[in-house]
């Protein structure tokens, strides 16, 4: 048996957060990861062939270098090797006629561009910055969380307090078209709210817009020098520093409880872990309250019925050469590309989805990181990361009408056929694409599975965010915030509050909590440092 300060189950970005952090204050932390290596949905690999280094899950990380854990972190980080990379084109969408729009980090370029509106929707959110990521970065059911709203009524107050909170909810679709005449411009904005596991005609889904907008602008989109991992491998190495310890394959199977508070964790191998302060479980809801929890009652109960969203799937490329984007020169040089017919399509490919097909014309996610990186392939040759996040996890039939999905799963051919499929959306822009195809890894949302416990059912946000389990109701209305039924045991993940995206904010909010000061929930976010090649 040993024991420790605190036991942190699971090794995603939030856990390493919250363990830097409790580990650099002076506590005993050990962190367990069921998987051979550390960072959950982080992962670097050389997946296709030798030299070719990819992000195999989560690539892209503004919301780190823009959150409150890295801006606490980010020199003790850099002095172990990570080294972010950034560029002035972070984000554009290309259409199926042939043209394109921009986003760009420059806000007189984006307002030549998008027009006046752009720069009034930019000064609206600047001018309520302090509240909108005081949402974002605050524990909403807490003190802190009521402090916020009583200082956003003095500041508002009523009719401003109520009007805010009609923004909060608006969905992308009617802030869009309420906000923007352009439909590139529209077209441009609306495929970032499935990064935020919304869709377009969801609610919450226009504040989300607001806010990527706003932070792609002022943030761009940066990744660390030679692969995500550099970020575990950074955390990893300061926890170990400041005496913490980071283990791998072992798969924790049971919470351990005594007079109602968590004492630790027993492992699948029978080995007892305890914990003086605090146990911090970095799973689902159906996983603490289905598997590590022996809990009844209603709280346990609605646990085990949270909901998953939509399933994602992706594909790596190894090229022989980079791709030439016909259109606007621009494209080749932008980090994150998305294809798509517009606002509407991104919709229409939602909603197919959700019915439980296969949808006719997806929005593409085209990752292009040799534009930030180059030492992620060979001199000469190209790389991309591909995204797709309007997937059912049951199939039910094909929108197009032209794929077998009568097995109902995602079978391997099923996963090749609807890649071939993406593939000939992705050449109609390449025109050298497929020629250059060295090699191509596809991974279905049963693979994502597979890979990763709490990608449950391909779901790479950990959970629906319907109205019900997103904001004040996260996991879910019966116990909201990090907190449990048992004394001691802290919830924390994309499960949680603030939700999905990798900027480690559950982590930094339950080690704030733990270690009873305020690490600056506002104050820092989305004060990006940046970084050029």
């Amino acid at each position: 048996m040993t024991e420790h300060d605190a036991v942190i189950v699971g090794s995603g970005i939030n856990s390493l957060a919250c363990g830097a952090l409790l580990a650099r204050a002076g506590w005993d932390v050990c962190i367990l990861e069921r998987e051979a290596e550390l960072g959950g949905a982080i992962k670097t690999a050389e997946l296709t062939e030798p030299g070719y280094v990819h992000d195999v899950f989560s690539a892209w990380h503004p919301l780190w270098v823009g959150g409150p854990a890295h801006a606490e972190l980010a020199d003790e980080l850099s002095a172990r090797g990570l080294e972010y990379l950034n560029s002035e084109h972070p984000t554009a969408t290309a259409f199926p006629d042939g043209s394109a729009a921009f986003l760009s980090m420059s806000a007189d370029s984006n307002a030549a561009e998008h027009g006046p509106a752009w720069t009034s929707a930019m000064a609206a959110v600047g001018a309520q910055a302090e509240l909108v990521f005081g949402v974002l970065g605050t524990e909403l059911w807490s003190r802190s969380g009521a402090g916020l709203a009583v200082s956003a009524y003095r500041r508002l107050g009523r009719r401003g307090l109520a009007a805010f909170g009609g923004e909060v909810v608006q969905s992308s679709r009617d802030w869009l078209s309420t906000t923007f005449d352009s439909e590139s411009t529209r077209g441009l904005l609306a495929p970032w709210v499935l990064h935020t596991g919304l869709g377009p005609d969801a609610a919450t889904s226009g504040f989300m817009n607001r806010v990527i907008a706003f932070a792609v602008e002022a943030g761009g989109m940066p990744i660390p020098r030679g692969g995500g991992a550099r970020l575990v491998d950074a955390l990893v190495r300061l926890i170990e520093d400041n005496g913490g310890t980071c283990r791998t394959g072992t798969d924790v199977d049971r919470v351990l409880l005594s007079d109602g508070r968590a004492r630790g964790v027993r492992t699948a191998a029978g080995e007892v872990v305890t914990a003086g302060r605090a146990v911090v479980c970095n799973v689902t809801p159906t996983q603490l309250y289905g598997r590590l929890l022996e809990l009844g009652g209603e709280v346990a109960e609605a646990g085990r019925r949270f909901r998953f969203g939509r399933s994602e799937m992706q594909i790596h490329y190894a090229l022989s050469e980079p791709g030439r984007w016909d259109g606007d020169e621009r494209l080749g040089r932008t980090a994150v590309v998305h294809l798509t017919p517009g606002l509407d399509g991104v919709s229409r490919a939602v909603n197919e989805a959700e019915r439980g097909l296969l949808p006719a014309e997806a929005t593409v996610v085209v990752g292009q990181p040799l534009t930030l990186d180059g030492s992620r392939a060979p001199d000469g040759a190209g790389l991309l990361w591909i995204q797709l996040q309007e997937l059912p996890w049951h199939v039910k039939g094909d929108a197009a009408g032209e794929l077998d999905t009568s097995d109902g799963s995602w079978t391997e051919a099923l996963r090749e056929r609807y890649a071939d499929r993406i593939q000939q959306r992705i050449a109609h822009h390449i025109p050298n694409f497929e020629r250059s195809i060295r090699k191509r890894v596809v991974l279905s949302p049963a693979d994502l599975q597979a890979a990763n416990i709490n990608l449950e059912q391909g779901d790479p946000y950990s959970g629906s965010l319907a109205l019900d389990q997103n904001l004040l109701w996260r996991p879910f209305a019966r116990q909201p915030g990090h907190r449990t039924p048992v004394r001691g045991l802290f919830h924390i993940g994309a499960s949680t509050w603030p939700g999905p995206g990798l900027g480690g904010g559950s982590g930094t909010l339950v080690a704030r909590e733990l270690l009873r000061h305020r690490i600056p929930a506002s104050s820092h976010l989305f004060r990006f440092r940046k970084s050029r090649r």
